[in-house]
């Protein structure tokens, strides 16, 4: 235990941490002022941000549309998690939680929220992207594996090395181990098998939105600092699946961060890659 600080005997909040992402903390749930979400014109309304979270939802309603599922035409909106969207009392009633991803579905009323739920949600509702039998269990392995690991990746690694408002050894050396840890255990996987489960699946989507785009170079400037390239199969398999148009699209949408042909706001319709990324509209 450090000198500095010794914990009180009932801990209290005092937002005076800092950090990026601050001001949206809190201690408490439930809305922060009373906003009713957009609704468009298709079966799937999606309230997201392009976060690893939020680019597992977009991908996998791309590849499936990209595979002939018409019924998964979408809406997405963008939610502004720095200016708190996600506690307006719409959002809440979607996800009580106020985390992206949240989606609605139209057809029948269904509120589902945590990406890991809302891919089997999707995969379950067109029959695709989830094998059948023992391939169905394996993938299910592998997506609770994701659900419960990023965190340690997210909320430890990355909040410790990217964004706390200072730099301390302990935390960064106890959630580095961790996340290379956690790449090894991919590594071994992969070093056997092409996919995680028998075929491409919603295990793959939710595992390369948090650790293949971290080898790819994309989370945290942590690239080099993780060694990612050290990990053979997992950047094999990063790169197999960054290179599928689908996975190509999905990335854009709700993005409101980085390069503006990578930016797709909102998506209402499949032509809005084609003109409505922030190039194409001056920003």
């Amino acid at each position: 235990m450090s000198d500095t600080y010794t914990p009180p005997k009932v801990w209290t909040w005092e937002q005076k941490n800092g950090g990026e992402f601050a001001n949206i903390n809190r201690p408490i749930a439930g809305p922060t002022h009373d906003k009713d979400l957009p609704v468009g014109k298709h079966p799937l309304q999606l309230y997201s941000l392009a976060t690893p979270n939020g680019v597992k939802v977009t991908v996998l309603l791309e590849e499936l549309l990209a595979a002939g599922h018409t019924g998964a035409e979408y809406d997405a909106w963008l939610i502004k998690i720095g200016d708190g969207d996600q506690f307006g009392s719409g959002f809440v009633d979607v996800n009580p939680n106020s985390k992206i991803p949240a989606l609605m579905d139209t057809t029948n009323g269904q509120r589902v929220f945590e990406s890991g739920s809302i891919l089997l949600y999707l995969a379950e509702k067109f029959g695709a992207f989830l094998p059948e039998g023992g391939a169905r269990t394996e993938a299910m392995n592998w997506l609770f594996w994701q659900m419960g690991s990023a965190p340690y990746l997210g909320g430890g690694f990355g909040h410790f090395y990217a964004y706390a408002p200072e730099k301390f050894q302990y935390p960064i050396d106890r959630f580095s181990m961790e996340a290379k840890r956690q790449m090894d255990v991919l590594d071994r996987h992969l070093a056997e098998h092409e996919w995680f489960a028998e075929e491409y699946s919603i295990a793959d989507i939710a595992i390369w939105s948090w650790y293949g785009q971290l080898a790819l170079g994309r989370l945290y400037n942590a690239a080099e600092f993780l060694d990612v390239a050290s990990y053979k199969h997992v950047m094999r398999w990063a790169e197999a699946i960054d290179a599928r148009p689908a996975v190509q699209r999905g990335r854009m949408v709700n993005r409101s961060f980085g390069e503006p042909e990578m930016q797709l706001h909102e998506r209402h319709d499949a032509s809005d890659f084609e003109t409505k990324t922030q190039d194409k509209l001056g920003g």
